[in-house]
């Protein structure tokens, strides 16, 4: 029997219109929510799809690892919304099968930033507890203006606060 820890969140972070991991008109996406906790850290919500399968029942592990590096990769906002973290390494431990259509658990945190670089871990937590997956990675730090082609239309058109309330607490199972 899992118990679960109550994780004050400060605030939800936006989606994009497309985007593998948090496009919410991709129909292949995973649809992912994330938000900012009290405690410095990001935890994505999300339910992998009969179409992120590998194995019968089970998520592919490349999927896996874009979520997990996703969810790394946004722990840089928390302290500076206009910087992105853009994937240089990364490093992922699959442990256990991550199953399809059932929601899971991702978070990510900093645990070293220099100048132009930080470094962050972060882990999948299924419903039960169990983490199913590691990572830990380096990432760039960028401006926005740096990875995109169009700012007006980015800003316009597929980096958006989606609509809806923003929890005030998640349960992660531990």
């Amino acid at each position: 029997m899992s118990t679960t820890a109550t994780v004050r969140i400060v605030r939800k972070q936006n989606n994009s219109k497309r985007c593998i991991v948090c496009g919410l008109s991709n129909d292949a996406g995973l649809f992912a929510r994330f938000y900012e906790t009290e405690e410095g850290e990001v935890v994505a919500v999300a339910i992998p799809r009969d179409h992120h399968q590998s194995y019968p029942g089970r998520c592919h592990g490349g999927v896996s690892g874009a979520l997990l590096d996703e969810t790394i990769g946004r722990a840089i906002m928390i302290r500076n919304p206009e910087i992105w973290g853009v994937t240089a390494e990364l490093s992922i431990r699959l442990k256990k099968p991550v199953p399809l259509e059932e929601e899971i658990f991702i978070t990510g945190r900093i645990t070293r930033e220099g100048g132009r670089i930080f470094e962050g871990e972060g882990e999948i937590i299924l419903k039960d507890g169990t983490i199913a997956a590691t990572a830990s990675g380096k990432y760039i730090k960028m401006p926005i203006e740096n990875i995109i082609t169009s700012e007006d239309e980015f800003a316009h058109d597929e980096w958006f606060l989606e609509d809806g309330p923003c929890p005030e607490t998640i349960e992660l199972p531990r």
